[in-house]
């Protein structure tokens, strides 16, 4: 059963005159600002602490996922998918594999498992693709605009980040590689949970790890399994879209990039 949410009030944002509010569904009444593609936090009128109620502290946390939101590992999984359906002599689709963009690795190896119809077993598919995926990345790292700067930044800013990812340990670790020590205080990997996202058990895990209260810490995700498990968490969700939509929801802020994003801007996005 899912368990309730905590009630965190909204979210506030610094909302230029020509950002698009969209409603979210359902009777919450809740509203979501989306900034328009050619804006960047830097085109925002900056929040008044003493107007707005939203003061300029940092987040106890920020809680980074990885495929699609640090680097764009996504079109990785797929090649690979495609390339295990034709070693078997299956079918795939882009639809078919935008369908599994952020879910635990063991559903998404049953699935594949079940519309491929493969004789191997969730997690023998699972290590099939990891040996793609990990072949990829260790020829290149392909960084989301902006992440990898705003993660260096939040470091040097003291404030702690995790990373939360349903991939495995042998896939991040060759991306970890390619960043200095001690980036990440905590990292929660799909092969150390039991259960995966949409549930809150990854970012409890992170926070629990930082030691910090989930309701103050920002997660940053792409995808709506991953932005559901960090809300059913408590945490606020900074949300740039990559590879499929994400719906508006309750402590959900919507930026069309991570470029021009400081450590000292993100404090604006938790509820007050």
């Amino acid at each position: 059963m899912r368990p309730s949410l905590p009630d965190v009030g909204r979210v506030t944002v610094p909302t230029p005159a020509d950002a698009v509010q969209r409603r979210d569904m359902g009777d919450t009444g809740a509203v979501t600002t989306v900034l328009p593609p050619d804006k960047t936090l830097a085109d925002t009128t900056p929040v008044d602490p003493a107007s707005s109620g939203t003061g300029p502290d940092l987040p106890a946390a920020v809680l980074w996922d990885m495929d699609g939101t640090l680097v764009d590992t996504e079109p990785y999984w797929i090649a690979t998918e495609f390339a295990l359906a034709e070693k078997y002599g299956s079918t795939w689709s882009h639809e078919q594999a935008l369908d599994l963009v952020g879910n635990d690795l063991l559903v998404s190896g049953a699935r594949i498992k079940e519309q491929m119809g493969l004789e191997l077993s969730p997690a023998e598919v699972v290590e099939e693709l990891l040996d793609g995926v990990v072949a990829r990345v260790l020829e290149e790292v392909p960084w989301r605009p902006g992440a990898r700067e705003l993660l260096e930044d939040l470091v040097a800013a003291g404030v702690p980040c995790a990373l939360v990812t349903m991939s495995y340990q042998r896939f991040v670790d060759p991306i970890l590689t390619h960043l200095a020590a001690g980036t990440f205080s905590a990292v929660v990997t799909g092969d150390q949970v039991t259960h995966g996202k949409p549930h809150p058990e990854p970012y409890l895990t992170a926070a629990a790890r930082l030691g910090v209260d989930p309701q103050q810490c920002l997660a940053v995700e792409d995808s709506g399994t991953g932005t559901r498990s960090a809300v059913a968490a408590g945490c606020t969700v900074l949300v740039v879209e990559n590879h499929v939509p994400v719906e508006p929801g309750e402590r959900r802020v919507l930026l069309p990039t991570l470029e021009g994003l400081r450590a000292q801007d993100l404090g604006a996005f938790l509820g007050g």
